[in-house]
């Protein structure tokens, strides 16, 4: 007769004593204690300090010469999307009081063609945007990142005219807030 104190194992008495057995034993608490560490993880792979748990993200500048609209707003939210969603942070408007700070500015936009046919013409464009971001835990005064970000997407001009660049667009911000997002929470 089984008693309470023994592990349930069916009719698998080896997983009992393997339960039982120092180095899986050992091999749990290693376990639990390397992720117990100084950084918060999510499901995502990211990782941020523990101390943080608010962040502000100010409206990017755009400073760049685009004739697309919004691209600062359009960053921003792919920003608090990712920086908000994938972690434990909570967005506050509060600049000064949060626990930490991403400033974005678009610094330069360009679209240049990239594939050209016979008779000369473009067939390929690719949009390139440039993201200078200051990442700043405010609790601990340290910049963890300051660096500059590019974001490049292409499209079919003759096909897609000014709508196909606005996307493009869209897609070199989608892709320039991915390695933000990924640099700013891979350093711990």
């Amino acid at each position: 007769m089984r008693t309470n104190s023994q592990p349930k194992t069916h009719n698998h008495p080896h997983i009992a004593s393997r339960l039982r057995s120092g180095p899986v034993l050992g091999l749990l608490v290693a376990l639990a204690v390397s992720l117990s560490g100084c950084a918060v993880y999510s499901f995502s792979g990211a990782s941020i300090p523990s101390h943080l748990e608010t962040i502000a993200i100010p409206i990017a500048q755009d400073n760049s010469s685009s004739p697309v609209n919004r691209l600062g707003t359009d960053l921003t939210n792919l920003l608090t999307d990712r920086f908000v969603d994938r972690t434990s942070l909570s967005l506050t408007t509060d600049d000064s009081g949060a626990d930490a700070l991403l400033a974005a500015r678009i610094q330069r936009y360009t679209n240049e063609p990239t594939g050209v046919s016979g008779d000369e013409r473009a067939t390929t464009n690719e949009v390139t945007l440039e993201v200078q971001v200051r990442y700043v835990d405010q609790k601990e005064d340290e910049e963890l990142v300051s660096q500059t970000f590019r974001g490049a997407a292409s499209y079919d001009p003759a096909e897609a005219g000014l709508e196909g660049e606005r996307q493009a667009a869209r897609n070199a911000l989608e892709n320039a807030a991915d390695d933000i997002f990924s640099t700013a929470t891979s350093n711990w």
